[in-house]
C-alpha cells in the first residue's frame, strides 16, 4: 500500500510530531503504482546533503569470542564483529545486529544492565552466530554515511558473506536492529529477502524525525523528495517479504508503532507495543524471546500473536 500526503501528515500527527514539508512530498501519480523498493531505488542515487564519515578505525575486541573481521561489500572490504563461532564443527542460527546511535560498531562485549542492554548479548547467549557489520562511512569504511541508502546494499552483502561461513545455517539466518539500527532493519527488510526473519525494536516511520543535526548524517538533499521517500519505512511495507516483528515498549517511539500499524496491510510484517517496557528495556527480554524461536526456526509463528507480554527491569 503506497501512502499519500495527508494519510502522512496523520500518521506523523500520531507520533507527536509532524515531519518537514519536504518530507511530505510524493512522488508524482504516474509513479504510484506497486513497485517495490529495491524496484523505486533503481537509477537514484544517494543525494546527500553533506559529506560525512568516521575515518577511525573499530578497536580490536579484547574477548577472544568476539573478533575484528572484514566482509567484502559493494565499496570494498569492511569491517565487522563477529561472535559465537563455535569450537566444534556445526551450522548454527546467525543474526545481522544493527546497533542504534550512529549505528557503528563499538563495545559490544563490556556487561550491560539488563534494563539496557543493547549488545544483543541475549543472542549471543542463546547460542547464536551474531554479526555485527559496519557499513559504508562509519568505523574508517570506505564510502561515506548515505542516510538509510546504500547502507542497505551493505547489509546484503554482509549477510551473503555470513551466509557463507561454514559454521552458519544459511536457511536460520535473520536480521535485527535497535532504534535507528531497527529503522534501517525495517527497511532492510523492505528492500532484500536475504534473511529468514527480521526484529526491529524502536523504528521510527521515516528517519527525518530524527532532526537535521542528529550525528551529522541528517537529512538527504532538501530537494530529494524521491530519495527521502524512499528512505522512509511506512511506504514501503509492502515490499516485505520476509517475516518481520517490530516490537517497542510503551514507554518509547510508541506513537511511531501505532502509525506503522494503521498503515499496514502486510500480512508478513506486525507491529506490537509493549506495557511495562521502554525504548530500551524491551531489548534483553524480547531477544531472548526471539532468539529461542530463531534456533529452532519458529520465528514466523510469533507474527500470528495478539500481543506480547515481557517482564522488562
Amino acid at each position: 500500500m503506497r501512502v499519500h500526503r495527508h494519510v502522512l501528515m496523520i500518521i506523523a500527527a500520531l507520533a507527536g510530531a509532524l515531519a518537514p514539508a519536504s518530507a511530505q512530498t510524493d512522488p508524482a501519480e504516474d509513479e504510484m503504482p506497486t513497485r517495490t523498493l529495491a524496484e523505486a531505488r533503481a537509477g537514484q542515487a544517494a543525494n546527500v546533503a553533506k559529506d560525512y564519515r568516521q575515518p577511525n578505525k573499530p578497536v580490536v575486541p579484547p574477548a577472544s569470542w568476539m573478533k575484528l573481521v572484514s566482509y567484502p561489500g559493494p565499496l570494498g572490504d569492511m569491517a565487522g564483529y563477529l561472535s559465537g563461532v563455535p569450537d566444534k564443527e556445526e551450522r548454527r542460527p546467525a543474526i545481522i545486529w544493527i546497533s542504534g546511535g550512529d549505528t557503528a560498531i563499538g563495545d559490544f562485549w563490556s556487561p550491560q544492565p539488563r534494563a539496557n542492554d543493547q549488545s544483543a548479548a541475549a543472542l549471543r547467549e542463546a547460542g547464536m552466530v551474531v554479526f555485527y557489520p559496519a557499513v559504508r562511512g562509519l568505523n574508517g569504511n570506505p564510502g561515506q554515511v548515505e542516510s538509510y541508502y546504500g547502507e542497505l546494499d551493505d547489509l546484503v552483502a554482509a549477510t551473503r558473506w555470513l551466509k557463507a561461513q561454514p559454521f552458519v545455517d544459511p536457511d536460520r539466518v535473520y536480521l535485527g536492529g535497535h532504534s535507528s539500527g531497527g529503522t534501517m532493519a525495517l527497511l532492510a527488510s523492505e528492500y532484500a529477502a536475504e534473511w529468514a526473519g527480521v526484529v526491529a525494536f524502536g523504528p521510527v516511520t521515516d528517519p527525518l524525525f530524527y532532526g537535521s543535526g542528529l550525528w551529522g548524517v541528517q537529512p538527504v538533499a532538501a530537494d530529494d523528495a524521491n530519495g527521502q521517500w524512499l528512505r522512509a519505512p511506512i511506504n514501503w511495507l509492502d515490499s516485505i517479504t520476509a517475516p518481520t516483528l517490530v516490537l517497542e515498549g510503551r514507554q518509547g517511539n510508541a506513537g511511531e508503532i501505532a502509525a506503522f500499524a494503521q498503515a499496514n496491510s502486510n500480512p508478513k510484517a506486525r507491529f506490537h507495543v509493549v506495557k511495562g517496557c521502554t525504548h530500551f528495556s524491551i531489548l534483553r527480554p524480547a531477544s531472548e524471546l526471539v532468539a529461542a524461536t530463531m534456533r529452532d526456526g519458529s520465528f514466523a509463528a510469533l507474527l500470528a500473536r495478539d500481543s506480547f507480554e515481557l517482564t522488562c527491569g
